[in-house]
C-alpha cells in the first residue's frame, strides 16, 4: 500500500521473509491471546523458533548459528512480528537474539560461549539483560547491585526491575558495580545463570500493555558468579553497554514502525466496513486525511529505518543516529495508535480489537531502551559537539 519501493532487500531476503511470515501466522499469531492471559509466551514457542533457525542467526556455525552477519535478516524477523500485531513477541524474541546475544558474542569467554550460545540458539535457554534498578533507571551510574571479588568468583547482591524476558530467563547479562563509587569505570557485566544459588525472580508484573511479554524483578542474594562469566574486562561494562545500545535502539525503532503499519492496515480494513450516516466512514474527509497522514509518516519512517539498517550493516550506525531512530519511531507509533483508536470510535477501546491492544502496548516504547528524553539528550550532544 506504500508508494516508495524498498531497495535494500534481495530475492534471498524475500524468500526469508516469506518463511518468517508463514511461521508467524502458524506458530505465533494464533497463540498470542492465550499468551497475553498467561503474561508470557510459551517455552514451546522458543523451541520452535530455534528449530526453524530464527534465533541467533548471526552466531558462528560452531555454536549452532548460521554465521549470517547481515542485519537485514534480523530486521525482517522484527518487521514480520510487528506486522502480526503481536507486540509482546515482537519485543521479547528480538531482545534475546539481537540485544542479549551480542554481549556474549562480543565479550564472553570461550567457556561461556560454549556453555550458553548453543542453548540460546536452540531456544532451550532464554536471554535477558538487567540494567534498570528500583532506584536507578536511566541513571546507570547510580546502580547499587554489587559484585564483590572473591578470588575465583564474584559475590553478587542487589536487585533489578522491569526486566524483559525476566521470568522465563535462563541466562541474564547483569550490570553490576565492581567498585563502590559513582563512575562509569565501576560498572562491569556478568552472566548470571538461572541455576546459581541465591538468584530468584519476582512474579510477572501486571502491566498496562505488552501482556504477552514477561517482565519482572530479579533478586541476587550472595550469588556466586565464576570469573569465567565476566563479560570482557572488569570496569569496562559501561562502555560495552553504550556500544551495544545502538543496535538495541534500532531494534525498538524497527518494531515501532512495523507495529504502526499493523495498526494502520487494521484501521483501513475497519473504516471500509464500518457504516455511519448510511455510508462507509472511509468516505468521510477526516478519515481519508488521517489515513493519508499516517501513511505518509510511516512510509517516511520505513525508508528512514531501511537506511539505518544499511548503515548498521556497514558499521556506521552511531549512538546518536540510533537514538534519533528510537525517539522518532516510537513517538510516531504512539501517534498512530491514538489516531487509529479514534477512527475505530468506541470499538477502538475494546480489548478484542487489535488496535486497542496495540494502543496499550505502544506507550512503553517511549520509556524502555532509554527514555525518549534521554534520546534527545544524546542527539543534542552530537549536535553541540
Amino acid at each position: 500500500m506504500f508508494g516508495l519501493p524498498r531497495t535494500i532487500y534481495s530475492p534471498e531476503h524475500d524468500l526469508f521473509r516469506e518463511s518468517v511470515k508463514a511461521f508467524v501466522a502458524k506458530e505465533i499469531a494464533p497463540y498470542n491471546a492465550e499468551w497475553e492471559k498467561n503474561k508470557m509466551v510459551s517455552r514451546e514457542s522458543w523451541k520452535k523458533l530455534g528449530e526453524n533457525g530464527f534465533l541467533g542467526i548471526q552466531a558462528p556455525e560452531q555454536y549452532g548459528g548460521m554465521g549470517i552477519q547481515d542485519f537485514r535478516f534480523s530486521a525482517i524477523l522484527i518487521e514480520e512480528l510487528g506486522l502480526s500485531g503481536c507486540s509482546g513477541p515482537a519485543i521479547g524474541y528480538p531482545l534475546h537474539s539481537d540485544i542479549v546475544m551480542p554481549y556474549l558474542l562480543h565479550y564472553a569467554t570461550e567457556e561461556a560461549k560454549e556453555k550458553y550460545l548453543p542453548k540460546m540458539i536452540s531456544g532451550d535457554y532464554i536471554g535477558a539483560v538487567a540494567m534498570t534498578e528500583p532506584g536507578a533507571g536511566s541513571d546507570l551510574q547510580g546502580m547499587r547491585t554489587s559484585a564483590e571479588d572473591q578470588g575465583d568468583h564474584y559475590l553478587v547482591n542487589g536487585s533489578k526491575t522491569f526486566i524483559t524476558n525476566g521470568y522465563l530467563s535462563d541466562v541474564v547479562v547483569v550490570a553490576v558495580k565492581t567498585e563502590q563509587k559513582r563512575s562509569s569505570k565501576a560498572i562491569s557485566l556478568l552472566l548470571v545463570d538461572k541455576d546459581m544459588a541465591g538468584f530468584t525472580k519476582g512474579v510477572p508484573f501486571d502491566k498496562v500493555g505488552l501482556h504477552a511479554q514477561d517482565t519482572c524483578e530479579l533478586f541476587f542474594d550472595n550469588v556466586k558468579v565464576p570469573k569465567s562469566n565476566l563479560l570482557g574486562k572488569e570496569g569496562e561494562g559501561f562502555k560495552y553497554l553504550m556500544t551495544e545500545l545502538a543496535q538495541e535502539r534500532l531494534v525498538v525503532a524497527l518494531a515501532a514502525v512495523a507495529l504502526g503499519e499493523y495498526m494502520l492496515l487494521s484501521t483501513v480494513d475497519y473504516v471500509k466496513e464500518r457504516q455511519a450516516f448510511q455510508k462507509s466512514i472511509s468516505e468521510f474527509q477526516n478519515t481519508r486525511f488521517k489515513l493519508a497522514e499516517m501513511t505518509a509518516a510511516l512510509e517516511q519512517g520505513r525508508i528512514y529505518c531501511d537506511q539505518l539498517v544499511m548503515l548498521h550493516n556497514d558499521g556506521k550506525l552511531d549512538p546518536a543516529m540510533a537514538s534519533a531512530a528510537k525517539y522518532n519511531m516510537t513517538e510516531l507509533q504512539c501517534k498512530v495508535a491514538d489516531e487509529c483508536v479514534q477512527l475505530h470510535g468506541g470499538y477502538g477501546y475494546m480489548w478484542e480489537y487489535g488496535v486497542a491492544r496495540a494502543y496499550a502496548d505502544a506507550r512503553v516504547q517511549r520509556i524502555y531502551a532509554g527514555t525518549n528524553e534521554i534520546m534527545k539528550e544524546l542527539i543534542a550532544r552530537k549536535v553541540l559537539k
